[in-house]
């Protein structure tokens, strides 16, 4: 076999690896992961600047800049769900401490007159 068909081989895979494993997770789990998987995207980011930095020609600078921002777009990502992920898990507030107001008035007015 040639080695670009190994490559692919191996891709594909491991995409189907990648699957089953996630899809097998319970619910209570993702968070934590969703947080070492960020970590591990940070770690990507960094290598794909520093291998950015070290481009010798057009077209190795536009591959690393084009890594540097599918590996910022991810990372921003997982944090965006983490952060979702986590508002399950806390209180909801009443109302009124939501929009500010104390005594349940949304327009400012008490007892009907006017300030």
């Amino acid at each position: 076999m040639t080695e670009p068909i190994v490559w692919l081989t191996i891709f594909v895979l491991s995409v189907f690896v990648g699957v089953e494993v996630i899809s097998k997770v319970s619910s209570t789990l993702h968070t934590p992961l969703m947080s070492g998987a960020n970590a591990i995207h940070g770690i990507i980011l960094l290598g794909a600047i520093l291998v950015s930095g070290y481009a010798a020609d057009t077209a190795q600078l536009v591959i690393g800049l084009v890594a540097v921002v599918l590996a910022s777009v991810n990372m921003v990502g997982g944090f965006v769900v983490t952060d979702r992920m986590l508002q399950m898990f806390t209180r909801k507030r009443p109302a009124a401490a939501k929009d500010g107001h104390q005594d349940g008035h949304q327009d400012g007015h008490r007892n009907g007159a006017k300030a």
